[in-house]
């Protein structure tokens, strides 16, 4: 089973890619979280735009991306994984955890560098929150999660495996806690001790810069709570609070195509 996993990767990555982003489109339509200030006609075209120019920006960059990192530091035997003797299943465990801790610490550190939160700023300006905002991200910060990633993943000596799954979950997670979906609180309650719910990651796209320095958890929700950057609820309410950037409310610059790929010059 592993070894399917492994040859048909990038296949596999696209149907759950594909899956999860048209179960949670059509269930924001019927279940909407909050009413969406620009038509979706205007937004989701442009941000899925950038997601796909990205994508096509890595497979010339990097054709291999993480899982060709994990593959080659498990030809050369590299990285702390290769140098103990743990059961593999807990290694892939331990990868997909690890990782998803490197990703928080990542997220905490672009919106303390000026530099990085030029890049990072395009994902916080877009004008409504759903889950096409959750794939929305410049591409030279996609570039630098990428060299990120490969760094821990050498360090880890991760096995190809845990990449894999990874790189799925982060997707899919990504997707569902930016989508605009009316969760019941009983079900956002329990998921939340776990897993980063949409509810919970809104908070973090609160005009409010406090909020906005809150919950930076894409996947596991614990380490919000370790590292006490978690905010239960956004100060104003769901139905209250303010999405996006201030003085950033042009559509022309922030949800254009052309206007995201340009925005980290903008003051």
């Amino acid at each position: 089973m592993e070894n399917w996993i492994i040859q048909h990767e990038a296949a596999l990555r696209a149907c759950v890619f594909f899956a999860v982003l048209l179960g949670l489109m059509l269930t924001e339509v019927l279940f909407p979280r909050r009413p969406l200030k620009i038509p979706r006609t205007q937004r989701w075209p442009n941000n899925l735009g950038l997601v796909f120019f990205n994508s096509l920006l890595l497979r010339i960059i990097f054709p291999a991306a993480a899982v060709g990192m994990a593959l080659t530091v498990e030809q050369y035997s590299f990285g702390l994984f290769h140098w103990t003797d743990w059961p593999h299943a807990m290694e892939v465990i331990l990868t997909v955890v690890l990782l998803d801790l490197v990703i928080y610490g990542q997220h905490v550190i672009i919106h303390k560098i000026p530099l990085l939160w030029r890049l990072h700023k395009v994902h916080h300006a877009d004008l409504d929150y759903d889950v096409t905002t959750g794939s929305r991200f410049h591409p030279l910060e996609i570039i630098l999660s990428l060299l990120i990633k490969f760094a821990f993943i050498a360090i880890l000596g991760a096995p190809v495996l845990g990449v894999i799954l990874f790189e799925m979950i982060l997707n899919a997670m990504a997707m569902f806690n930016h989508s605009n979906i009316r969760l019941p609180v009983a079900i956002d309650g329990v998921l939340r001790r776990l897993v980063v719910t949409p509810d919970m990651h809104r908070v973090h796209h609160s005009r409010i810069y406090r909020e906005a320095n809150r919950n930076f958890g894409f996947s596991l929700s614990i380490w919000d709570r370790i590292f006490r950057t978690y905010q239960a609820q956004p100060e104003k309410g769901h139905d209250g609070i303010q999405i996006g950037l201030e003085r950033y409310d042009d559509p022309k610059q922030v949800v254009s195509l052309k206007g995201m790929l340009f925005l980290p010059l903008r003051k």
